[in-house]
């Protein structure tokens, strides 16, 4: 059994679909160095390879999907690629070999057996970036900068930070994704994407610890008892997003 494991970006990923591609023996996993380390379990029988980033063999793969296929079936790829799925590689690597078959009417195949799980997975990180919208809480620190640190299903970062660019632009922030320990940094012009620990993070202002306080208090005040309704509240407010939200602290 044949396992490439790939960087943990998306040009690594790229170039492990590649070198899938032209392997003689397919693959049985294409997964992430990230994943390997923590989460595999090798067999007897498994040949791991590591593949290192290749910008070149990353490009072919990126073009051929642009021009032979379609801009959509290449955004599939990148959210594909920001998800938490285990199978993420090897699910990408079926899904070009059929979309190179079909051309740019690859992602009307809704219940293709290619198609369909990669689908799923997509709507689902979209799905969460849409959450995380709305569900982010800053915080302000001792040094003046808006945190907000979340721990989400998926790598998603990137896909929200454009978002809060343009909402807090008047504002220094930091989004912090605690599980991937990597952060969105913006300086009020443009954000980067860097790695960060809690440890090198000030303390929050007491502006903020009263601020957090005060809403607390009328979070509890405005609740209705007679109305309360917890399993429409936990649809719009998943309980694992709640150790994040400030009205649902302890």
């Amino acid at each position: 059994m044949k396992i490439l494991v790939y960087e943990n970006t998306f040009q690594g990923f790229l170039t492990a679909i590649y070198e899938a591609f032209y392997s003689l023996e397919k693959p049985a996993k294409i997964i992430s160095k990230f994943d390997y380390l923590r989460d595999f379990q090798l067999q007897l029988d498994t040949e791991v390879v590591e593949i290192s980033v290749n910008q070149e063999k990353a490009d072919k793969v990126y073009n051929a999907v642009l021009k032979k296929i379609s801009t959509g079936t290449l955004s599939n790829l990148y959210y594909l690629f920001l998800s938490s799925d285990f199978d993420k590689g090897i699910l990408a690597f079926y899904y070009l070999k059929f979309a190179f078959k079909k051309g740019k009417y690859t992602d009307n195949y809704l219940v293709d057996e290619n198609v369909k799980p990669v689908h799923d997975i997509v709507w689902k990180v979209k799905q969460e970036k849409h959450r995380m919208k709305g569900l982010l809480r800053f915080k302000l620190l001792d040094n003046g900068i808006y945190y907000a640190a979340f721990e989400p299903d998926h790598d998603i970062t990137e896909l929200i930070a454009p978002h809060f660019s343009r909402r807090l632009g008047d504002q220094f922030w930091i989004i912090h994704d605690l599980k991937r320990l990597k952060a969105a940094l913006y300086n009020k012009e443009e954000w980067i994407i860097s790695d960060l620990t809690e440890k090198e993070l000030p303390p929050l202002s007491a502006k903020e610890i009263e601020i957090q306080e005060i809403w607390k208090k009328y979070f509890k005040h405005i609740s209705i008892k007679e109305r309360k309704n917890n399993k429409l509240q936990k649809s719009f407010m998943p309980v694992r997003y709640w150790k994040h939200l400030v009205e649902k602290e302890e």
